[in-house]
């Protein structure tokens, strides 16, 4: 009991000198500010980017891949890509039936190929739309879920059908209070009629991911031709096969390419798997940097802290000693000091959640970068600033603990 009111105590004092040197206090905890501030931000552009890795692994899925004509895996390298478009043909519909033809290992493979598009409905116009031709089987492949009506099938496929299925975008702005299922739009002036509508996936990087139309990849060909931007999107037979059937697609593309075997591939392919490596190379990389700022701010900012401290002990001396006289012991006045200064560090700490999250607010509403702060950020950040006060509070708090009471008495 006396151990918690001597704790309240200390704190009391603590938050009272803030109070009485604003300035002082501020500069005090500037370090410590920073350090968590800087701390937190990063934590919360990686949990955001994190969220958005788990988005894209759960529209591969587990045992899914994907294969394009370049895929840059972690850091851009600019002098590769262009070597890449140089010598990367663009992928094709004979390729893709001898694909589908020749993969044992593969449950589903099916067409991905897309460009931006115009859309109409009535008088109202939207630009900038992601068109995509798609198989049949694209649903399945991407996990994509219907809310109302059907996806596309293969007799659309097949004869080339003039319909389409949209985001949730699109059935919002043109289609609000009714079923968008059996209307018509107009997609770079060509009618299309809606047989289904996608359920709302959300934004990634403030880029929308339900501003699309899909169309049968049949009709997209018939339609823009069936050279540019093709992809084919794989699920093996199991998520062990998984390495296996990358491997056989590998294997039978270069076959159908006719690749040496000192040449490299002229292709690329990347798999949820592969998708969460480079992530977490990236954010290894970016949490190592920020750790060694976060680490100068906090020396600096405990620096500061002691430094503080030992001031504010030379200023209570007189008092020191008169506690000292009246019975306090010495762990009574380290217990004290210690407390006032990881009461300090620890309001820093504070400090810098309240401004990580403004800069979150703020980040969120003025560029496309996902910014999401976890509950774990905050606990670290202010139990490390808190720790920060602990560690450096301990030289100042044994020199006060150690005034001799009588020599206090006399400080004036």
């Amino acid at each position: 009991m006396k151990s918690s009111a001597s704790f309240y105590e200390a704190a009391g004092v603590a938050l009272g000198s803030l109070r009485a040197s604003k300035l002082r206090s501020f500069l005090t905890l500037l370090g410590i500010i920073l350090a968590t501030t800087t701390l937190i931000a990063v934590m919360s552009v990686i949990e955001g980017m994190n969220q958005y890795i788990a988005r894209q692994v759960s529209d591969m899925g587990a045992e899914g891949f994907r294969i394009r004509r370049i895929i840059m895996m972690g850091q851009f390298d600019a002098k590769k890509f262009l070597e890449m478009q140089r010598r990367n043909p663009e992928m094709s519909l004979a390729e893709y039936d001898f694909l589908k033809a020749n993969t044992t290992l593969v449950r589903e493979i099916g067409i991905e190929v897309g460009r931006g598009v115009q859309v109409r409905h009535g008088s109202q116009t939207l630009d900038g739309v992601q068109g995509m031709g798609a198989t049949a089987n694209m649903a399945v492949i991407s996990n994509l879920q219907v809310v109302s009506g059907r996806f596309l099938s293969e007799t659309d496929n097949h004869k080339r059908l003039t319909v389409a299925f949209i985001g949730d975008d699109i059935k919002q702005e043109f289609f609000p209070n009714v079923d968008a299922v059996g209307k018509d739009i107009s997609i770079d002036g060509r009618p299309f009629r809606v047989v289904g509508v996608s359920k709302a996936l959300g934004s990634v990087f403030g880029e929308p991911r339900d501003r699309f139309v899909m169309i049968p990849a049949e009709t997209f060909f018939k339609t823009y031709g069936a050279r540019s931007g093709l992809g084919y999107n794989a699920v093996a037979l199991s998520q062990e096969h998984l390495y296996a059937a990358q491997d056989e697609i590998r294997s039978l593309l270069r076959t159908y390419r006719r690749l040496r075997p000192n040449q490299e591939d002229t292709f690329g392919m990347m798999g949820s798997e592969g998708l969460q490596q480079a992530w977490a190379q990236m954010t290894g990389a970016i949490a190592a940097t920020a750790m060694a700022v976060v680490s100068v701010f906090l020396v600096v900012g405990g620096v500061v802290v002691m430094n503080i401290m030992l001031a504010v002990v030379t200023e209570r001396t007189h008092e020191i000693g008169i506690r000292k006289a009246v019975g306090a012991r010495r762990g009574d006045i380290l217990n004290q000091f210690l407390v006032e200064s990881s009461t300090l560090a620890g309001i820093g700490g504070l400090i810098g959640v309240l401004t990580a999250a403004i800069i979150a607010v703020v980040v969120r509403g003025l560029t496309p970068v996902p910014m999401v702060m976890p509950v774990s950020a905050i606990v670290i950040g202010v139990g490390l600033s808190t720790l920060v006060g602990l560690f450096f509070g301990i030289y100042p708090a044994r020199r006060a603990s150690r005034l001799d009471p009588i020599e206090a008495l006399r400080y004036e």
